[in-house]
């Protein structure tokens, strides 16, 4: 007679969970484990957590702390679980998400199905156009800050599945491990990295943000990327009250608005005689502000318009720039090199190039410059003759225009340094 179970985990989602895990890819936890070598003992490795799930005898390993470089010159820290745990949590999310995804916001558009940060640009956009102010919220250190009992009583909610509880509850109690080895143990907080913190993030503001905001100011729009808010007023005051109120209500949810990067901002364009101090705000990477436009007639005029940001201009001229092209890759054909960078450049052009894609040009420009470059150091009778491998670069670019996606959007090879 089989082992009865504390819990009825069906051994069909952890495989499904494990499928999904796979597909993400990501790097391997505090044990070491990638993916390839979880797989090596598939079998014994998913029966082995199922049967803990089950029977509630699985305790999170700790998580993995990566600190990642910002723009800024500070760190973000990323945690990452064990392949394990990433199924583990995956599981609990294909439990959770079903139940919470019909209740989110409209206009709630970070890690939901059928929801990008594209489509929350395009809903801004449309609304710094009929709205003069937007406040730009930036909450400090949220990740790091969520309050466990009301992360909790969020779920709970949702959800009174006892092993789905169990495990969130382990999961958010779930040490760091730093690089140097030591532990840290966590009372608040969520790591960023994990499977299941999008979800609990969204649902934490669900409550503390968007349900609130219903409620309070049903005439008020907003748009949420996770933590990345923005919210449209229609004049200064209005503003002021608005971004006083949503600063005591997550103070009300243990969370604090960073004093420097809050702001209010002006959407000014023609039709916008004012003045402010702030004049323009980033959001997913793009950079709204006051930039000339063309009519249906042909006239230009200024508009609040959103285009790459120059953070993510940066990022990627940094990107283009550790590929040194230039320098060290001679031995490879432009073929290799196209394989490389394409797919690259093809999300580059399909996220930056949706709004405003003049202003992603000359950024794309610098891969173009990097390979004139390598056509420089790849063939002798190039070298410090710049021109003359423009020329040449210039005659594949006519010859096999989808060679490169650089060319196939218009970006060829021009004359001049």
């Amino acid at each position: 007679m089989p082992e009865a179970k504390s819990y009825a985990i069906p051994k069909q989602v952890v495989w499904e969970a494990y499928k999904r895990v796979k597909a993400n890819h990501g790097a391997a936890g505090v044990d070491g484990q990638s993916i390839e070598a979880f797989e090596s003992n598939l079998k014994d490795n998913l029966y082995k957590l199922w049967n803990r799930m089950s029977s509630g005898s699985y305790f999170p390993p700790p998580v993995r702390l990566v600190e990642i470089p910002k723009a800024n010159g500070g760190t973000r820290p990323l945690g990452i679980p064990t392949v394990a745990d990433r199924i583990a949590q995956m599981v609990a999310k294909m439990h959770l998400e079903p139940l919470v995804e019909p209740q989110f916001h409209s206009d709630s558009y970070g890690y939901r199905p059928g929801k990008s940060a594209l489509d929350a640009v395009a809903t801004a956009r449309q609304r710094c156009w009929r709205n003069d102010w937007v406040i730009d919220l930036d909450i400090k250190g949220f990740f790091d800050n969520l309050d466990h009992d009301l992360v909790m009583r969020a779920v709970r909610h949702h959800t009174d599945c006892p092993w789905a509880l169990l495990y969130i509850q382990r999961w958010l109690k779930a040490p760091v491990e730093k690089a140097d080895g030591s532990r840290e143990e966590r009372t608040k907080g969520s790591p960023q990295g994990s499977v299941i913190s999008p979800l609990l993030a969204n649902l934490f503001l669900h409550w503390a943000f968007d349900q609130w905001m219903k409620r309070t100011y049903p005439h008020i729009r907003f748009e949420r990327y996770a933590d990345d808010v923005i919210i449209h007023a229609s004049n200064k005051a209005e503003a002021e009250r608005v971004l006083e109120a949503v600063r005591q209500r997550l103070k009300q949810c243990h969370l604090e608005l960073h004093p420097e990067k809050t702001r209010m901002v002006y959407c000014k364009d023609d039709g916008r005689p004012g003045t402010h101090e702030h004049i323009k705000f980033d959001f997913l990477g793009y950079c709204f502000r006051p930039r000339r436009a063309k009519n249906r007639w042909g006239k230009y005029f200024v508009s609040f318009l959103p285009a790459i940001s120059p953070k993510a201009a940066l990022k990627i001229r940094e990107t283009v720039r550790r590929w040194r092209l230039g320098a060290t890759r001679n031995n490879q054909s432009l073929e290799q090199i196209a394989q490389q960078v394409n797919p690259f450049v093809r999300g580059w052009v399909n996220y930056f190039g949706r709004f405003y894609r003049s202003a992603l040009t000359p950024v794309l420009r610098h891969l173009e410059r990097a390979l004139i470059r390598w056509a420089c150091r790849k063939h002798k009778r190039l070298r410090r003759h710049y021109s003359n491998a423009v020329h040449w670069l210039g005659r594949i670019a006519r010859r096999e225009p989808t060679l490169l996606v650089l060319w196939q959007i218009g970006i060829r090879p021009a004359t001049g340094p």
